[in-house]
């Protein structure tokens, strides 16, 4: 089954984050971040589309951005963390 999910950013340029799991694979269907820096936000969605969930959180989890205590890729794993 897809569900759908929608995340408010904290601390990153990005604002929102919309995302579709599958409940029986758990793998990251979709996701669209609002906000942010595009090309990176897109080059991190063509990598982390349909991969597992706990992968990706493996990954991008404590990801600093600069000077923030956080970036995207942190609020993408904080995002897929609440969903579980």
């Amino acid at each position: 089954m897809i569900k759908e999910y929608t995340y408010f950013c904290k601390g990153t340029c990005s604002r929102q984050i919309n995302y579709k799991i599958d409940t029986e694979t758990n793998k990251l269907v979709d996701i669209e971040i609002i906000g942010g820096c595009n090309g990176n936000l897109k080059g991190i969605k063509s990598l982390i589309t349909n991969m597992d969930i706990d992968e990706i959180i493996a990954k991008l989890e404590n990801i600093k951005c600069g000077f923030k205590s956080t970036s995207c890729p942190d609020q993408i794993a904080k995002a897929l963390k609440e969903t579980k």
